[in-house]
């Protein structure tokens, strides 16, 4: 039987994509390999948000191309960058046999056959009516706890500083029963913790009138029997309504977590960036939520050096994180991005050195922070959901709790699935650590 290799650089979206190319694949009689040697295609699926994944997808071509003498072996790029780049691709790597963007992933079995004969280019993105969700579910999910389920993509917000409206096009919601038919169908496999992917979740439905809010999306596969932990990601602090703060009064299944990206905590800096909302609109965000759910755990995105960013506007997002605890944070030094619009503010660059100084400051009281609330718990038992032995320590099994806390702990990998009561005994900037009660 052929077999696959897929290789994935980026987000959870990208991650998505890619179990979706392996079980479309599976029904073509592909079998997923992780031996790059054995494959008879080979796929890159990556991000093209941030540099480095497209800094990893040249290096690793670097070690896939040459495999290709001496033996018949299909290479495909995929993902957000293949859907910038294409054609240059092609021109960059003449070896490459497939370049396809994120609208094509549902065709990736008649591309890939088509790769045998001919180079394959497909990076046109699908009108609305025409768009297809694929409903195949991963096998690799198979005997996994937790699993991704899309229920959009693209986004029609223009923040200046991103490139997914460029890579994934305008936003499409799926339909619901197809949402609660892949749920079903993962919770059949043994998964227990859904993840709701978007770009924007918060706007499913709003484009088409009559169709389910997010909020009713929520509270429908909140009801999906197996379905033990239910999360989801990527929200825009504008959209979040009191139909969505709600759901963390009624819902006890709804994860005590949330990925609230901010990016800045300067008014002037939000406006440049048209995130559409102010600190102090977002702080009421979060105080609602908080008196909805008090033990609600927040983690965010900050960009620091963003053309016309100050000491000022960066003092704000520093007073931010003390105002807003986070917990977390993906943070970045700015960095700029082709046929974005905040290549026009470029005339008033920040310095990189003061942009990567500033990422270094708010990143190191970002840990302490960390460090402060993990303290905080020693002593405290934790509901945890054990998802395996650790990777580091013999004898020690790790598991997340409600609120996306990872915890070690002295225990047999015979309780992997289980839910567990663990006393936490320290805690670190990262994780805790515990003993079973």
């Amino acid at each position: 039987m052929p077999r696959v290799y897929i290789k994935t650089f980026g987000c959870q979206m990208n991650e998505d994509d890619s179990g979706k190319m392996r079980a479309l694949l599976g029904k073509d009689g592909f079998v997923a390999t992780e031996e790059l040697q054995d494959a008879d295609v080979v796929l890159i699926n990556t991000c093209s948000v941030r540099e480095k994944p497209e800094q990893k997808l040249h290096s690793f071509l670097g070690r896939v191309l040459p495999q290709k003498r001496g033996r018949s072996l299909t290479v495909g790029i995929a993902g957000c960058m293949a859907q910038v780049e294409g054609e240059a691709l092609y021109k960059k790597y003449p070896k490459v046999d497939l370049v396809f963007g994120p609208d094509a992933v549902h065709r990736i079995a008649d591309m890939v056959e088509a790769a045998k004969t001919r180079r394959v280019l497909d990076t046109e993105f699908l009108d609305a009516a025409d768009y297809t969700f694929s409903s195949d579910v991963d096998p690799e999910s198979a005997g996994q706890l937790a699993a991704f389920v899309t229920i959009q993509k693209g986004c029609d917000n223009k923040c200046t500083f991103c490139i997914v409206p460029a890579t994934r096009g305008d936003e499409v919601s799926r339909p619901l029963g197809e949402v609660l038919g892949e749920v079903r169908a993962l919770v059949a496999r043994g998964v227990r913790e859904v993840t709701l992917l978007g770009q924007n979740v918060n706007s499913y439905g709003l484009k088409s009138p009559g169709h389910p809010t997010f909020a009713d999306l929520l509270r429908v596969v909140h009801e999906v029997p197996g379905v033990e932990v239910l999360r989801y990601t990527t929200s825009h602090p504008r959209d979040i309504g009191d139909d969505v703060v709600a759901c963390y009064r009624d819902l006890p299944r709804l994860a005590s977590h949330l990925h609230l990206p901010v990016q800045s905590g300067s008014n002037a800096v939000l406006r440049r960036m048209k995130r559409f909302y102010t600190r102090e609109r977002y702080l009421e965000v979060v105080a609602a939520l908080r008196a909805a759910r008090p033990d609600l755990v927040l983690t965010t995105d900050v960009i620091t050096g963003f053309p016309g960013e100050t000491d000022a506007d960066f003092d704000q997002t520093m007073l931010l994180l003390e105002e807003a605890r986070f917990q977390a944070s993906f943070s970045f030094a700015y960095n700029p991005r082709p046929g974005t619009p905040a290549l026009r503010l470029l005339d008033d660059a920040v310095p990189a050195e003061v942009a990567q100084a500033r990422l270094e400051r708010f990143q190191a009281r970002q840990r302490e922070v960390a460090l402060e609330e993990h303290t905080r718990l020693v002593g405290t038992v934790q509901r945890v959901l054990v998802e395996g032995p650790s990777a580091h320590d013999e004898g020690v099994v790790c598991g997340r709790t409600s609120t996306f806390k990872t915890v070690n702990f002295p225990g047999d990998p015979s309780c992997v699935g289980e839910w567990v009561q663990v006393r936490v005994t320290r805690g670190f900037a990262n994780t805790l650590r515990g003993e079973r009660v």
